[in-house]
């Protein structure tokens, strides 16, 4: 670049920032720029965390795909075919003709009494520096089924394939299935094979779960029936009101479950060593009967029902991480308001580069809580991430406000702010009403710190505190 072109450059930003350091409202202007220049390093930051949560989810993918899944249990249910015959006419020139055909149709009927005795036992399974919540969960399953009716839906009991009937339990990730299952069906014992068939809840044959074929066991009015279930999962457990009358009881070793469906437990205990819930949903609360036939599109119905519980991490980094940037903004502009105000009550002058580089040693905060987070958890990084920038800022302060008293005072006040954001994040139920009264105690403070000032002319009264 040329002497005169950077000559004329000069001589058009000497003018522009003699200006805006003479005008009190031209430099407040002009630091609400800065504060939104700073709203890009903010962004990229929030880009990455979500990168990081995405490798975090794949680790998930990587664990559970050999593990097992989130886990749903649908069922037990029993399918007895029947035939259709379907009249249709035809035409041959003349001639009119009755043409019968016969198509197999499935009948699905839900037991009377459904009982779930289950327990899980859990752990955190790393992969890299992620950690993964799994789970290990067996359950007795038990009740009683009444013999299958017909009788409503007019089929003739010759069209009845008793001989095809059988008993499926659908299950979500059949993979995570670590043991072979025997149904007990009265005095009998059969054992399960793999497939639930799917009528239940879906016209697509090969659904993930199990099935046992009942055959000639259908000869009485009631049928009581028990077996055990044993499979992996991971992340959540959920359960479906399949019984006239169902009941749950989950026992489990974690200490965080969220229950979660259209159903929250009747009761349930929670501490340190595990949590234990039942579970008693009746029949008139669920959207669906106690028996279709084939043509009855139940899917949605049917997922819709689903309850149960999720094995919560206590505390989620990357959730955290995005809650705190939110309020990146907030702390740019608080901070930016101490410093803006020790030049407008005590005529110190600081620099819109010092402003920038104070406002990037702040983002920095938000990279390291992040970063540390991944191996040392959230509360260890958040404390060592803020003592880190608190001392940043209160270092840099003292160098460009040339004052020991102005410098304890913005670092102070950066303990206060990382002390809030704490508070905040811990308490997300409170975040609302905490944020609204804090937001309200610092424009308070603001108001009256600058009622003496002339905003016209620029004049400013001294606070004797804040000088030297």
């Amino acid at each position: 670049m040329s002497n005169s072109h950077q000559n004329k450059i000069n001589d058009w930003l000497s003018p522009v920032m003699e200006s805006i350091k003479k005008s009190l409202f031209l430099r407040t202007l002009f630091i609400g720029f800065l504060i939104l220049i700073l709203q890009i390093p903010i962004l990229m930051i929030n880009g990455v965390i979500r990168e990081r949560e995405q490798t975090k989810d794949e680790a998930f993918r990587d664990v559970t795909s050999s593990w097992g899944g989130d886990q749903a249990i649908m069922g037990p249910w029993i399918t007895v075919p029947y035939s259709h015959h379907k009249v249709e006419k035809r035409t041959s020139g003349d001639r009119v003709e009755n043409f019968t055909t016969t198509e197999t149709r499935h009948a699905t009927f839900l037991p009377e009494k459904l009982k779930i005795d289950g327990s899980s036992s859990n752990d955190l399974r790393k992969r890299g520096i992620f950690q993964v919540p799994l789970y290990d969960f067996s359950a007795t399953i038990s009740g009683e089924f009444s013999k299958p009716d017909f009788s409503s839906w007019g089929i003739s009991s010759e069209d009845i394939l008793w001989d095809r009937a059988y008993l499926s339990l659908g299950i979500s990730d059949s993979k995570g299935i670590t043991k072979q299952s025997v149904l007990d069906w009265g005095s009998e014992k059969i054992n399960f094979r793999p497939g639930s068939t799917a009528q239940a809840f879906s016209s697509n044959h090969g659904s993930p779960g199990i099935h046992a074929l009942l055959g000639s066991y259908l000869e009485g009015e009631l049928f009581e029936f028990s077996f055990p279930i044993q499979l992996n999962g991971s992340d959540s457990l959920f359960f479906t009101p399949y019984g006239h009358e169902t009941e749950i009881d989950l026992k489990s070793d974690w200490p965080d479950p969220s229950f979660v469906g259209n159903w929250l437990p009747r009761s349930h205990e929670v501490g340190i060593d595990g949590f234990s819930a039942t579970w008693n949903v009746p029949y008139l609360g669920r959207n669906y009967p106690q028996k279709w036939k084939t043509g009855s599109n139940l899917n949605e119905v049917i997922r819709a029902s689903f309850f149960g519980v999720k094995f919560l991490v206590p505390i989620d980094n990357y959730r955290m991480g995005f809650r705190s940037v939110k309020y990146a903004p907030l702390f740019l502009m608080l901070t930016f308001i101490t410093l803006w105000l020790f030049e407008i009550l005590t005529g110190s002058r600081i620099h819109p580069l010092q402003y920038l580089l104070l406002g990037a040693g702040m983002c920095v905060f938000y990279l390291l809580e992040l970063s540390l987070a991944e191996h040392i958890g959230f509360v260890a990084a958040y404390i060592t991430a803020s003592v880190a920038v608190v001392t940043l800022i209160s270092s840099y302060s003292l160098v460009i406000l040339k004052s020991s008293v102005k410098a304890s005072i913005v670092g102070l006040i950066a303990i206060v702010l990382y002390g809030y954001l704490y508070v905040l994040l811990r308490s997300q139920d409170y975040a609302l009403l905490i944020g609204s009264i804090g937001l309200f105690v610092v424009i308070a403070a603001i108001m009256y710190l600058t009622r003496n000032i002339n905003w016209y002319d620029g004049k400013r009264k001294s606070v004797p505190i804040l000088t030297e």
